[in-house]
């Protein structure tokens, strides 16, 4: 059985996110969803939140796992004993930092593989910071999330507008 991670703090999940997982469970056997909880970074959603609103958009979809993890992605993928880790890019920046983070992971974990896995050109734009900014200010973010994470977001949004 083959198995992958995608790992990510999905804060919030975009339709990039989606998109990405959706084509990596069609290579794998075992996709695991591994949602970071890293109390050092200041997420909007927590971690349980993240989890369900990526859960929500595979609902049926037996070989998708997603989980939460705190410390490094090279522990939980030897945890969950996956040959390959998926890194979504959506241009030549993303894959510098990416190439730098997997090559720190080969390092701690030589037996695991990064899979970059281009961005489908309709998403080459979404960003979860830029996403939350604009949500912040009303603009219609439809388009760039799945509708219970723009539902979820604009609860969000308005709670932390009202202090």
């Amino acid at each position: 059985m083959t198995s992958a991670m995608f790992p990510g703090s999905f804060d919030p999940p975009t339709l990039g996110h989606i998109n990405i997982i959706e084509r990596s469970a069609k290579l794998y056997d075992k996709l695991y969803v591994v949602v970071a909880d890293n109390i050092a970074k200041k997420c909007l959603f927590t971690a349980e939140e993240r989890i369900k609103l990526i859960k929500d958009n595979f609902i049926g979809l037996d070989n998708i796992e997603v989980l939460s993890y705190q410390g490094l992605t090279v522990d939980i993928a030897k945890q969950l004993n996956v040959d390959v880790m998926i890194r979504g890019v959506r241009a030549l920046a993303d894959f510098g930092y990416e190439f730098e983070l997997a090559m720190t992971n080969k390092q701690l974990l030589p037996g695991v593989e990064t899979l970059f896995m281009p961005t489908d050109p309709h998403y080459f734009l979404l960003r979860s910071s830029a996403i939350k900014e604009m949500a912040a200010f009303g603009a219609d973010i439809s388009k760039m999330v799945p509708k219970n994470v723009a539902i979820e977001l604009s609860k969000k949004v308005v709670s932390r507008n009202n202090f």
